[in-house]
């Protein structure tokens, strides 16, 4: 039984939050944001047909708080609430609230976000499944001595991981036995103060891996299939930065047999919605079951490129009761993408949060560009949440063709007022280990100094004074004699990293 979706309200902010309102304006949808004191006249707020305050700027008196955004629905008449991906987008028990206030929630069932957000119990069942998994315990462990004997039974390098939650938070890697009693207490801490959930479990750490992921659709129906694989091993700090579609490595028959464990694991927690179940590959192209995040990723749309699937669409279909009405022999893979995910980060300084008013911000165009962007020029990344200003994608016939265009793309990225990863994402599309898919999880560890991308003194005081004057030039009144930002730098950081 179909049940149509008239009006949505959206549970997030920035980019995915104006995404998720783009695809219900082309489907005439009418929308709902929710926005903190600190978004007030955020671009989301800007777009959506209704907005409501939730609360202060702090997530946890906002965005994380359940029965604030379950209230704006019921005030609104909304009929669907759509999560985006953060915030409440994996909580169990917010999704069944939703259900069980007679809302349509835009997600898998509460059953199988529980299922597969608890880390244990996920690989259990994933086991069950007949999915590849890594060594390692199947349920989490308490003891600390305990967890040294399991560690030096599994062999080191080993993984200390926490069982509740994600992002590289509450885990550590351990090269030898003298380190581990420290580096499983401070992943225990990390992990209570993460998620409120101290329990930590171990796997074997393979050395040298690719992280490979697979996005999945399934209907409500039966049907599951999935949408190829997405690269995501250029990362810093366990969390992507630039990610690519197909990835450079993968055989047709891994492919396959990648795709089939996701739908596997799809099935095996009776999943309905976009989800993506992640893997890592080893270098002998062993792949091993890490993560299934039950929402849409960040990265969806290297896959929406290379197939020209809306996924958003795609999941309110879903949500309405719709058959997915094709199979896997109808999908195919068309072509390359590539995304940069544009970061208001001072790289210099360790990829360290640098929010800020946005002076300028003009992003490139032109065929096979897209940006997916929270912000425009004048608004301000703000420091309470991420520092996402965009994703940058392009798409080429050929994975030369998506890297080249992104690196002209990069180029073309027209950012002041903040410093931002554009740099960054420079240095690795003309790296010889990325443009020749001879990379894996340690690329940046073993081929970038963020030093390298320090400016030189008199181009950084340049650039204040530009950006200075572009300030002044914007708000001629102000007059409150506050420093002037820092700009992003990109043109000098791309010579000095092309002359040597």
């Amino acid at each position: 039984m179909t049940r149509p979706i008239r009006k949505l309200l959206v549970a997030n902010r920035g980019e995915i939050a104006v995404r998720v309102m783009r695809t219900c304006r082309d489907l005439g949808v009418a929308t709902v944001a929710v926005h903190s004191a600190a978004d007030a006249d955020a671009l989301h707020v800007r777009l959506a047909d209704e907005a409501v305050a939730i609360g202060p700027a702090s997530s946890s008196e906002s965005y994380l708080v359940g029965a604030k955004v379950l209230a704006a629905a019921q005030a609104t008449g909304a009929d669907a609430i759509h999560p985006g991906y953060g915030f409440l987008s994996e909580n169990a028990e917010f999704a069944a609230a939703v259900v069980e206030a007679g809302l349509i929630w835009v997600g898998p069932p509460p059953a199988a976000i529980h299922s597969m957000g608890d880390k244990t119990e996920a690989r259990k069942l994933m086991a069950e499944a007949g999915v590849p998994m890594a060594p390692g315990t199947p349920d989490a462990i308490a003891d600390p001595a305990e967890a040294e004997r399991v560690a030096g039974g599994i062999g080191y390098p080993v993984l200390v991981k926490a069982a509740a939650g994600g992002g590289g938070k509450g885990m550590r890697v351990v090269e030898r036995a003298a380190d581990f009693a420290g580096a499983f207490e401070r992943a225990r801490s990390e992990a209570q103060s993460a998620f409120g959930d101290g329990r930590v479990y171990i796997e074997k750490y393979l050395v040298g891996p690719r992280h490979i992921e697979i996005q999945v659709l399934a209907d409500a129906h039966g049907a599951v299939v999935h949408l190829f694989e997405r690269e995501c091993s250029i990362q810093r700090r366990h969390q992507k930065v630039i990610e690519e579609a197909p990835s450079a490595v993968l055989t047709p028959e891994t492919r396959a047999a990648m795709g089939e464990a996701a739908v596997q694991a799809a099935r095996a927690c009776d999943y309905v919605g976009a989800g993506t179940v992640e893997f890592l590959l080893d270098a002998d192209g062993a792949f091993y079951f890490l993560e299934m995040n039950t929402r849409l990723q960040v990265e969806h749309p290297v896959t929406e490129l290379i197939t020209g699937i809306d996924l958003v669409a795609e999941q309110l279909r879903i949500a309405e009761g719709e058959p997915l009405g094709y199979g896997q022999d109808d999908l195919q893979i068309w072509g390359h993408a590539v995304e940069c995910r544009v970061y208001a980060e001072d790289v210099p300084a360790g990829f360290l949060p640098a929010p800020g008013p946005l002076l300028r911000h003009r992003p490139p165009s032109g065929p096979g560009v897209r940006v997916d962007a929270g912000v425009e020029e004048g608004d301000e990344v703000p420091v309470h949440y991420d520092p996402m200003v965009a994703k940058l994608c392009t798409w080429g016939r050929t994975r030369d063709e998506a890297i080249r265009r992104m690196d002209r793309a990069l180029g073309e990225y027209d950012v002041a007022g903040i410093r931002t990863t554009i740099p960054f994402c420079r240095f690795v599309m003309t790296h010889p280990a990325f443009t020749s898919g001879h990379f894996d999880t340690g690329f940046v560890g073993d081929h970038f100094d963020p030093a390298d991308l320090a400016p030189p003194a008199d181009a950084e005081r340049l650039a204040l004074v530009a950006a200075g004057l572009a300030r002044l030039d914007a708000a001629p009144a102000a007059g409150n004699g506050a420093a002037p930002p820092a700009v992003d730098g990109s043109r000098w950081a791309r010579r000095r990293h092309l002359a040597g």
